[in-house]
């Protein structure tokens, strides 16, 4: 078991160093603003979103390694997917974050599930599920910043 820790740990590490999708989106559809006042961290989410396909996605912003990794690796996972997958998705790692994995298909999720291990810190939970909020108000369509307050 700790050699799986030590990988998801260098999966996080590496998001963290080398963010996927680490820019603007100039022709997004859907952006929104995401901030975590109690640590700092905040982004801002792009979405590119062409007959129910997310097309193109990007972040900006700044944040703890934990909240960057998280954007990230939710970045890669939903680019080129439906937006009901990014819905699905999003339930899924609210259930990861809230430490419900027992439900949760761990070679489903890949890579995400080196997030899993949040759930055993509860001050990080706000840190990796931010940009998931916004990921998921940003498919809504929503306009108001979302923040984990």
């Amino acid at each position: 078991m700790s050699n799986l820790n030590e990988l998801y740990q260098q999966v996080i590490l590496d998001h963290n160093k080398n963010p996927r999708h680490f820019h603007k989106i100039d022709s997004c559809n859907h952006e929104i603003d995401a901030r975590n006042p109690l640590c700092g961290d905040q982004f801002k989410i792009y979405l590119q979103i062409q007959d129910g396909l997310i097309k193109n996605v990007g972040f900006e912003g700044s944040g703890c390694a934990i909240s960057k990794a998280s954007a990230s690796l939710m970045c890669s996972s939903v680019l080129d997917k439906t937006v009901d997958y990014a819905k699905d998705l999003f339930e899924k790692m609210h259930l990861i974050f809230t430490g419900k994995t027992h439900s949760i298909n761990e070679e489903e999720l890949g890579s995400l599930f080196a997030l899993s291990g949040v759930a055993e810190f509860p001050s990080r939970v706000k840190c990796a599920s931010l940009s998931w909020h916004a990921l998921n108000g940003a498919l809504k369509n929503s306009n108001e910043l979302i923040s984990t307050e």
